[in-house]
């Protein structure tokens, strides 16, 4: 790994890891499965669950709740986001943490610690690390890999599940993505397609996390739901939640946005 401090480069520790999947004899172009009544195909329904919170360009705030064994603690983020390779996550509080941010420009991605006036360059294995001590990695966070074009997919069921009509899409990654999960299990609500639960299951298939999306409310204009918590499997007790606060889709982002620079500011 790479660092950047006051303009001179140097090596440094890396940081905790995380991403994707596999399913039962499935093969590529899955997406030809019969398309549904309201006429999405799988393809459709996952590049809408990808792309839910980022339209062309997107900016907002968030509140991020991360509770483990042993602490507890809250985050207040702003993040900006252009097209699927351009996004930057800023800790706005608490005081101690102010300032801490993670940029994704390209195929690049880089932390700023204010403390140390130091920035990170991380390599693209470091996208399934831990971002910031809670349960999400790098890429939950900066959204570096998409469904549709880094998996295998079928719909795997469609009809009633626990008193909700939803739509299950089962994922498997392509040999060369740079996913970490075995497979991906993703539920959507078949009346509108917005994402109910994802279901992450590591190489030897064993579920090893599962995303819950709840509170669904309009922000922006666009019907979301706002909340989302992450529960791990081996880490019963623990969790972490991030609840939209704030939204704006389609906004003019320039590049010095998602500058080194600007990571720094």
């Amino acid at each position: 790994m790479t660092t950047v401090n006051g303009g001179h480069c140097n090596t440094a520790r890396t940081i905790p890891v995380v991403i994707l999947l596999l399913a039962l004899g499935i093969s590529a172009g899955l997406d030809a499965y019969p398309v549904l009544a309201e006429e999405l195909s799988a393809r459709d329904i996952l590049n809408k669950v990808d792309d839910l919170y980022r339209g062309t360009s997107s900016q907002g705030k968030m509140t991020m709740e991360v509770v483990t064994e042993h602490w507890k603690r809250t985050l207040s983020l702003e993040f900006w986001s252009r097209g699927k390779d351009r996004s930057l996550i800023r800790i706005l509080a608490p005081l101690k943490e102010k300032g801490t941010a993670t940029l994704r420009s390209g195929s690049d991605l880089w932390n700023y610690l204010p403390k140390v006036n130091r920035v990170i360059k991380l390599p693209s294995s470091m996208l399934s690390a831990s971002w910031m001590g809670s349960h999400f990695t790098n890429d939950d966070l900066v959204k570096g890999s998409r469904f549709a074009e880094d998996y295998d997919f079928r719909i795997s069921f469609q009809g009633m599940r626990d008193g909700q009509d939803v739509v299950e899409l089962t994922c498997i990654p392509k040999p060369q993505a740079p996913v970490v999960w075995g497979k991906v299990e993703v539920v959507v609500r078949r009346s509108d397609y917005l994402p109910v639960a994802t279901r992450y299951y590591d190489e030897g298939l064993r579920l090893a996390r599962t995303m819950a999306f709840t509170h669904y409310r309009e922000l922006s204009g666009r019907l979301l739901p706002t909340v989302m918590t992450l529960v791990p499997r081996d880490k019963p007790g623990e969790k972490t939640q991030i609840a939209y606060d704030e939204i704006r889709f389609d906004v003019v982002l320039s590049d010095d946005v998602f500058s080194l620079r600007n990571l720094q500011q």
